[in-house]
């Protein structure tokens, strides 16, 4: 990180572009001291106790895909975190086995491993854990048991196998533990690195003079304060309306309305937003947030500056990563 920060300090003009107006903003240079609060995308993200392999990486993409984790067997991971489009399905709730419908917006799973927890609500402290959710869940893939899970998997020659080599040395690998791990390490490799982690990289011209302009007012306006660090969030909880109460608010997340702060990686690309997936516009989602977490009215040309900003954090999607090869 710390390098990071130097290289771009050598590439940055620091100003002073508080309180001037959007037009004599758009060639502003971003101040280097304010991506010090920010960090690049790692390569993967890695975590100790269960390590990344190709064997379990593999096992991981294969099982993502497979609906015979479903009781009517047409869900799978991939229905309502649909890979090739941002890792999202774009509805407000998502259905699942015989139409039901959840109560939760379906975030996306691109760069969610390194995220504080999983969930809106942060019940699951991991993805291997979070995982395991979904399949059990009587509204969503609604298997009855993790015994009935594992009894369709073992019946699976090609499954077997994939197990063995994915956990080497263990006397009975499929295990629906290690169902989570192999799902968990798959989507640990799941990362959008964009022109902005360029930008953190050192590239000064990686973003335009407006998205630069963008940035500015984002900080500006307070929006960094939770929306900060590698995944732009996603790396703490706050009670939704914290300052103006927030309009119908029927989930109370954790308690009292906390939720975790979502990540605004590919926000431009993960429509509709907030827990309860009502809001379709991310401009009206900017001026949401503004007006009741900082409670401060955006003007057009601010909220309509950070919408650009936003756009660069879009980034590719790895093809070849999810690409299906069984």
């Amino acid at each position: 990180m710390r390098t990071h920060v130097i290289a771009v300090a050598a590439s940055f003009v620091v100003v002073a572009a508080c309180g001037r107006p959007a037009a004599e903003r758009g060639s502003a240079q971003i101040d280097a001291a304010r991506l010090a609060a920010f960090a690049p995308l790692p390569r993967a993200m890695e975590a100790p106790d269960n390590p990344i392999t190709p064997e379990k990486v593999a096992l991981g993409r294969m099982l993502y895909y497979e609906t015979r984790l479903s009781r009517d067997g047409q869900h799978s991971c991939n229905s309502c975190h649909s890979l090739a489009d941002y890792g999202v399905d774009h509805n407000r709730v998502s259905s699942g086995v015989r139409n039901q419908l959840g109560s939760r917006n379906s975030p996306t799973v691109y760069n969610a491993a390194g995220h504080v927890a999983q969930f809106w609500d942060g019940r699951a402290a991991t993805v291997e854990e979070q995982a395991k959710g979904p399949i059990l869940n009587p509204v969503e893939m609604a298997m009855p048991s993790d015994r009935a899970v594992l009894a369709a998997l073992g019946a699976i020659p090609g499954y077997r196998d994939a197990f063995r080599r994915a956990f080497p040395g263990e006397a009975n690998p499929v295990t629906y533990d290690n169902v989570g791990r192999a799902i968990g390490a798959f989507e640990r490799g799941l990362v959008t690195p964009s022109r902005w982690d360029a930008l953190l990289h050192g590239d000064a011209a990686a973003l335009t003079p407006a998205e630069r302009a963008g940035f500015n007012t984002f900080v500006e306006a307070g929006c960094s304060g939770c929306h900060g660090g590698t995944y732009v969030g996603g790396a703490s909880f706050q009670r939704v309306g914290l300052v103006e109460a927030w309009p119908a608010l029927a989930d109370s997340g954790r308690g009292n309305g906390v939720f975790k702060v979502p990540s605004l990686r590919n926000i431009a690309q993960t429509a509709p937003y907030f827990h309860d997936g009502a809001t379709v516009s991310l401009t009206e989602a900017v001026y949401l947030m503004s007006e009741h977490q900082l409670g401060r009215q955006l003007t057009a040309d601010e909220a309509s500056a950070i919408v650009t900003w936003l756009q660069s954090l879009t980034g590719a999607i790895p093809e070849a990563y999810i690409a299906r090869t069984f």
